[in-house]
């Protein structure tokens, strides 16, 4: 009898356009599917995520026995505690069922740290260890080194364009942009004042396999955030794709207008919700970019919608990763402004009168889900205004958040909101008072400070904090084209001015 292969699947890669899983053999191989310790606890993750992907794992391991796949799965409470101790499980069953593997083989993952691991894991095991590149990305790693190549700054614009390029996607007959522009990101960014009705989302009811996750979840990680009986996520390819089909037709032609707009009336507004699903491997991203370009090409979204939507998934996902690929293990360590303040208690509860952050705060925790102005701009802003320690908040948007896996939780927080990576990425730290976070949303109407305040009584943390930030750094920031004009203009402000600021924001960060 032929020596079989094990293909670990991770749950991230849920799609059968895994390489590991493509080129399995039904009649011979074997795919592992295992939910352990190490992955639910490295930090202390929403329920939502973890429900989501045991869920998605189980689900996409059903279809591929129905497929005839032979399958090996270890649930949650069978007590695993780690993704090798899984491995060696499985090797030893099959060795005793006079099986024996030959290789272990699988897909690399998304994360440093477990790619340190696994390469370990030959030797340790005493079995042969295959790690294949994953495909399913549109920019391989040699791709965006070669791209990379020489650049003192790695800017998304200039990689999109030539993905846009690469891809075909909205470019016209001559293979310039269509509309004769490459970014429309200028005519997406209008606030919300409740002028635009916010369509219903599809009821989602769990079926019972889902249902049977949600209890075991919160038996689990009682203490962990995230309200599942909201849950309602899709776990299946077909979901997945029936959540998207809905975004092209009721929430697209809106979509670009508003992306960037804060809502007390919803958590949604017009977004797609589909971050999560690419990211393991429920859609493709190739494949949503391309039926975008569809509805935009039959008249039924405007140009700068479907250009915005393909911007994030052709171009800022694909970048992420490559940033992330390309500068790590060093990356992790970044910290440009020497942030060391705590991360406050109530990032875990969401309890604190500012009210663009409340809500921000605790709709991530009930839902595991946020837009990205609320994740750059509200949270990630405070967090780089108010010096919080960069490690223990990428280890918070690492846990909060259903889409996040460290490829691309990292680059966008340390990099782009807390500006730690010296501006590799960021052409300026994205740094703003409360008068940005009026201008884009109805949050302040409810709040009891003022965003038109810096001191005294009422007034906004973020504008005190603002000046703060900029009074610290102003060395560093000053050297900035974009930020150099704001240096020096609050350089000309009167010293007791500026005195009065930053003692009033000191006293601000002292009741964190």
């Amino acid at each position: 009898m032929s020596k079989s292969a094990l293909r670990l699947i991770l749950g991230d890669q849920l799609s059968f356009k895994n390489p590991a899983l493509r080129e399995a053999q039904a009649q011979r191989d074997v795919l592992l599917f295992a939910e352990v310790a190490e992955e639910a606890n490295h930090v202390r993750h929403n329920r939502h995520k973890i429900a989501l992907i045991f869920s998605a794992m189980r689900h996409f391991a059903a279809s591929c026995q129905a497929r005839g796949q032979h399958v090996i799965y270890y649930r949650y409470e069978q007590g695993l505690g780690s993704l090798e101790e899984a491995v060696k499980r499985a090797l030893e069953e099959r060795e005793t069922a006079g099986l024996p593997v030959v290789e272990v083989v699988l897909t690399k993952p998304g994360e440093y740290r477990l790619l340190e691991q696994m390469a370990a894991w030959e030797a340790r095991l005493g079995v042969s260890v295959r790690l294949l590149e994953d495909d399913r990305f549109l920019a391989s790693e040699e791709d965006f080194r070669d791209w990379a190549s020489g650049r003192k700054q790695l800017r998304m614009e200039y990689f999109y364009r030539d993905m846009r390029r690469r891809y075909s996607l909205l470019v016209d007959e001559r293979g310039g942009p269509e509309g004769g522009k490459w970014n429309y990101d200028s005519e997406n960014r209008r606030g919300w004042r409740s002028q635009t009705a916010v369509p219903e989302r599809l009821a989602r009811t769990p079926d019972a396999m889902t249902r049977e996750v949600i209890r075991e979840v919160q038996s689990a990680f009682p203490h962990n955030p995230g309200d599942l009986s909201q849950f309602a996520f899709a776990v299946t390819a077909e979901e997945a794709q029936e959540q998207f089909q809905w975004f092209c037709e009721n929430a697209l032609e809106h979509f670009g207008t508003y992306q960037d707009a804060l809502a007390e009336e919803s958590p949604w507004l017009f977004h797609s919700l589909v971050s999560m699903y690419l990211n393991i491997g429920l859609l493709e991203p190739l494949a949503v970019c391309q039926q975008v370009e569809a509805v935009y090409r039959a008249g039924a979204c405007s140009l700068a919608a479907a250009e915005g939507f393909i911007r994030q998934v052709l171009g800022w996902r694909e970048y992420v990763r490559g940033v992330y690929w390309h500068a790590m293990p060093a990356y992790a360590e970044g910290n440009t402004f020497g942030a060391q303040r705590p991360l406050p208690a109530w990032f875990w509860s969401g309890d604190t009168p500012m009210r663009c952050l409340s809500q921000a705060l605790k709709q991530t925790l009930d839902l595991g889900y946020a837009h990205h102005i609320q994740r750059l701009m509200v949270i990630g802003n405070f967090a780089l205004l108010a010096g919080l320690q960069v490690r223990e908040v990428c280890d918070w948007y690492l846990a909060v958040y259903v889409d996040a896996f460290e490829w691309v939780e990292l680059p966008n927080t340390l990099g782009m909101a807390l500006h730690g990576d010296n501006g590799l990425m960021a052409s300026k730290p994205y740094a703003a008072s409360g008068k940005y976070i009026q201008r884009q949303g109805n949050h302040c109407a409810n709040c009891v400070y003022d965003p038109k305040k810096t001191t005294g009584e009422g007034a906004c943390p973020y504008n005190s904090l603002y000046w703060r930030f900029i009074d610290r750094h102003q060395d560093y920031l000053k050297a900035n084209a974009r930020m150099g004009l704001i240096v020096g203009g609050w350089q000309k402000r009167e010293a007791e001015e500026r005195e009065a600021i930053v003692t009033w924001a000191e006293g601000v960060l002292e009741q964190l």
